[in-house]
């Protein structure tokens, strides 16, 4: 465990951070481009659903999830809003987190932050669970005043990042009908950037199991740049880790959550490891997701300025960040070692990883959502993980069955079919904002939602349009 403190002093530390190298390029591990044209996939998609503005700014929907026993699908925007829809596609406001009711004043400014993501408890809909109603929220707040119960030891504390528990009272009504949330814990950001990450309960498990009920929670590094402060490495912090709590447990050190006694690091009795670490290593996970095969489960993590990951993830595996961006030792903003990779023992490398330079991507490339497909509705896409790249909406597939081992030779594109054209989802959304009256967009932020008998669904934070794809 890396617990070391930076002996810069941290304002002077991020302001270095801060100040961009305008006569560097960074390097790049992977000079031969990604193969734009062999083994693409091409789908189709129809509009499926549209979501309000908010104050005149286009919804940013981050998750989609399905609730069988009401047949909906709940869906958030990074503003406050959680809505319904429709397996037809009506949209319902369900709960607006920023209400002021609540108490909750969603710190929504800037690409990064907000509503980060939501999961509903898998026994939501099971009438006289102990999970029934439940709806969990991760999301950043201006309210800094209460207490928080993890601290990264520095930075300037802009604001907090707050994981909170909703209970409906009848868990189909249209909209919520519970009380005030509860908070289970509360995190205190070094900087503006990097905060929270997805969030979601294990799908593939079933009462009775170790795992069911149990939340996974995404933590970002911190932000900044480079993990100044070490703090991905560090597991005595929350940053830069995925967390698996209880959230209806109560043995956590506040005791509004519990931490699961199958957790890698709960017997180590060392009071500087956090016994809710279940991975660590990462710089800002985005998407999580498990193969309905196999059980394997899949995070995204944005790099730095080079590479963009996906990895596989296992109890206690550590994904390297910041001793490594991707495959590659993590010298600076600009450079990555080219010698030696993949050398560390111990460290869980990527399976896939693509540098930030293609041509086929623009400047701030992104790793973006996941998910494996295993249903045959659309046949295209069986057998294959998909994972987005934000900026651009460039849909990447590999296979699921055969995982690769680092380096981005096994990466392929999907692509939509508009018409006789085929497109990626970038393209489509220029168009649809120009007909919007707005400017065309030139990022999307691309995210997977899934539905049910496999059905697959592409959100954006330009246009408010959610897109099915279809065969």
């Amino acid at each position: 465990m890396n617990s070391h403190m930076s002996t810069t002093p941290l304002a002077l530390t991020a302001w270095l951070i801060a100040v961009p190298v305008f006569s560097q390029v960074p390097n790049d591990p992977f000079p031969d481009p990604i193969e734009a044209t062999e083994s693409v996939i091409r789908v189709g998609y129809t509009e499926f659903a549209m979501l309000p503005d908010v104050g005149g700014e286009s919804a940013r929907p981050m998750r989609l999830v399905d609730e069988p026993v009401s047949e909906r699908l709940f869906v958030n925007d990074m503003q406050g809003p959680i809505y319904t829809i429709s397996y037809e596609g009506a949209v319902r406001l369900y709960l607006d987190i920023n209400d002021s009711v609540w108490g909750l004043p969603v710190e929504s400014t800037g690409r990064e932050r907000g509503v980060q993501s939501f999961a509903l408890h898998p026994q939501f809909g099971v009438m006289g669970a102990a999970g029934y109603g439940k709806l969990y929220a991760w999301l950043d707040t201006r309210d800094r005043e209460p207490e928080p119960d993890f601290v990264s030891g520095g930075g300037r504390d802009p604001h907090d990042t707050v994981l909170v528990e909703f209970t409906a009272s009848r868990s189909g009504t249209e909209t919520y009908d519970g009380g005030p949330p509860r908070v289970l814990f509360r995190v205190e950001q070094p900087f503006r950037n990097h905060n929270g990450g997805y969030i979601a309960f294990n799908p593939l498990a079933v009462p009775g199991d170790p795992d069911f009920g149990q939340l996974y929670v995404g933590v970002a590094d911190g932000g900044s740049g480079g993990d100044p402060m070490d703090l991905a490495q560090n597991l005595g912090v929350v940053f830069g880790k995925i967390l698996r709590i209880d959230p209806l447990g109560s043995n956590s050190q506040n005791g509004r959550y519990g931490i699961p006694v199958h957790n890698p690091y709960v017997s180590d009795g060392d009071d500087h490891t956090l016994g809710e670490v279940f991975a660590s290593g990462l710089r800002n996970p985005q998407g999580l997701a498990w193969d309905p095969a196999n059980g394997n489960m899949f995070v995204t993590d944005i790099g730095q300025n080079i590479i963009e990951e996906i990895n596989l993830v296992t109890a206690g595996a550590d994904l390297g960040w910041n001793t490594w961006e991707g495959s590659y030792r993590f010298i600076s903003r600009q450079a990555v070692a080219l010698s030696d990779p993949r050398s560390q023992p111990g460290v869980t490398f990527p399976i896939a990883e693509y540098g930030q330079l293609d041509p086929l991507l623009q400047s701030r490339s992104a790793a973006g959502g996941v998910i494996v497909y295993r249903e045959d509705k659309i046949p295209q896409l069986q057998g294959r993980v998909l994972f987005s790249d934000f900026p651009q909406g460039e849909i990447f597939h590999l296979s699921a069955d055969d995982l690769p081992e680092g380096g981005q030779d096994g990466l392929r594109r999907v692509l939509l079919r508009d018409g006789d054209q085929v497109k990626r989802l970038l393209q489509l959304v220029a168009e649809t904002t120009v007909l919007q009256g707005l400017e065309p967009a030139v990022r999307v932020d691309l995210r997977f939602g899934t539905g049910p008998d496999g059905r697959v669904f592409l959100m954006n934070k330009q246009d408010g349009i959610i897109r099915e794809v279809v065969p």
